[in-house]
């Protein structure tokens, strides 16, 4: 099981992942965001990973309401759009499993391929597609 850096409150779903407060871990996980965090958003241990390569993930349940006022959803919706732009892999927890580099890794070791509706990350499809 893949050791993820665990930002905010743990997901309500299981997203195959071994929660750390410290390094090393070979992903990020956010597992939760306020308003003013989610308007602000500069943690340094997302934007390292981000730029070392390793995936992040954003727990959308985790995500704040969205509020009445308009002008405040959309300043949301941008904050949003902007993390999803540098590669912050958004998930519901839901039927589809994320894979890591390292998973693919893995997979590819024993034979297998990923199952249908599988979201990889960058790195995992290079490697899957053989280009790592």
């Amino acid at each position: 099981m893949t050791r993820a850096l665990l930002i905010g409150r743990e997901p309500a779903m299981a997203l195959g992942f071994e929660y750390v407060r410290e390094e090393p871990y070979g992903a990020v996980v956010v597992g939760s965001l306020s308003l003013s965090q989610l308007l602000r958003f500069r943690e340094e241990p997302v934007l390292t990973a981000l730029a070392e390569g390793k995936p992040v993930y954003l727990y959308t349940p985790g995500l704040p309401e969205a509020p009445r006022n308009r002008a405040l959803a959309a300043s949301l919706t941008a904050a949003q759009r902007e993390l999803k732009n540098w590669g912050v892999l958004f998930t519901d927890g839901g039927r589809k499993r994320l894979v890591t580099a390292e998973e693919a890794r893995a997979l590819l070791a024993s034979g297998q391929r990923p199952a249908p509706g599988t979201v990889l990350t960058p790195l995992a499809r290079e490697i899957m597609e053989g280009t790592r």
